[in-house]
């Protein structure tokens, strides 16, 4: 039986159609590999300068450097501890060339902000390091030691300012941690929070009525002020000592073992990717914290790497949410 031209042609297109849909599928499927090795945005969702800017250029640099990615760029989402950006990368369902810098003050913006979206419906890609606090004074303040500050606090804990950062945040949880432990109500802490490490650092050096003596951040935001003298470190919350300010006890050293919380940083991509989008970005980060660059960084920053991907890094996200909640709802921040 002939079949009609017009049917045959008819039979023909919807064929070739069929292919172009299979194949649109295929490489939607297998997009992740291509595009996140030869396009790459990491974002980091805080203004520039901070903590989360400095992990999202340092991995950016490291990818340039070693040709993991062709072309990888830094976008800055600041405001709401995070939750504004985690907010926008909710949005980028499947985008298999994105991620996004997260850690510890994120999980206490999301509690705080009551975020409609948080980390665990993110797609999990590694924990890559910890980052540690330091609570430190003005060089000239007459607080030499934690034990002086505990006493000066305890003597007048409604005038007695302690600088950090968005409330909520790590900083803020670890002046609660050490109230509680000093026994202090948490109510009575008078904290003051500051938009960066920056700020914090002009207000406790200065002389103005009110500004706060102590302030607890990053060891980063404080490293140059303590290595050249105008501020002095009392604790550092950390497991063990840091390289640069040996003399300085831990928490535990100090007599404070309950004040115990690390400021991880990891990496986080949109929901929805497939298993091969995610394992593409799993290679990438991983091969990134290899480089002589990151390594580098790692050294420069007094980092300490602590490797956590996949599943097992998603539970991690799951448990380390409860944790911080809990803590901000013991403290009264929730």
């Amino acid at each position: 039986m002939q079949v009609p031209k017009a049917v045959g042609w008819t039979i023909a297109v919807v064929c070739v159609a069929a292919l172009v849909v299979v194949a649109a599928i295929s490489a939607h499927d297998s997009a992740g590999s291509a595009d996140a090795r030869s396009k790459l945005t990491v974002y980091a969702p805080a203004a520039p300068g901070g903590g989360w800017d400095l992990v999202a250029r340092e991995a950016q640099q490291a990818m340039r450097t070693d040709g993991i990615v062709k072309n990888v760029q830094v976008v800055n989402v600041p405001g709401a501890g995070g939750t504004i950006g985690l907010g926008q990368l909710s949005q980028k369902t499947g985008d298999g060339g994105a991620l996004m810098v997260t850690g510890t003050v994120m999980m206490g913006g999301i509690v705080r902000n009551d975020s409609a979206v948080d980390l665990s419906q993110m797609t999990p890609i590694a924990r890559v390091a910890e980052d540690f606090e330091v609570i430190a004074v003005p060089a000239n303040s007459e607080l030499k030691s934690m034990a002086d500050l505990v006493a000066a606090w305890k003597a007048s804990p409604h005038t007695f300012p302690i600088g950090g950062g968005s409330a909520g945040g790590i900083d803020h949880m670890i002046a609660g941690l050490l109230a509680r432990s000093a026994g202090l109500p948490a109510a009575d802490i008078r904290y003051a929070a500051y938009a960066g490490g920056g700020e914090l650092t002009g207000k406790l050096l200065s002389d103005a009525p009110g500004t706060p003596e102590v302030g607890i951040s990053g060891f980063n935001d404080f490293r140059d002020l303590i290595e050249d003298g105008r501020l002095r470190a009392l604790m550092v919350v950390a497991p063990e000592r840091l390289t640069g300010v040996e003399s300085v006890p831990t928490a535990a050293e100090a007599g404070f073992p309950e004040v115990d919380l690390v400021n991880w940083r990891g990496f986080v991509a949109p929901p929805g990717l497939s298993e091969d989008q995610q394992g593409t970005l799993i290679e990438m980060v991983e091969e990134m914290v290899k480089t002589e660059g990151w390594q580098a960084a790692v050294t420069r920053n007094r980092w300490k790497e602590n490797w956590l991907a996949g599943d097992r890094f998603h539970t991690f996200l799951v448990e380390e949410q409860k944790r911080i909640t809990g803590i901000l709802q013991d403290l009264g921040l929730a």
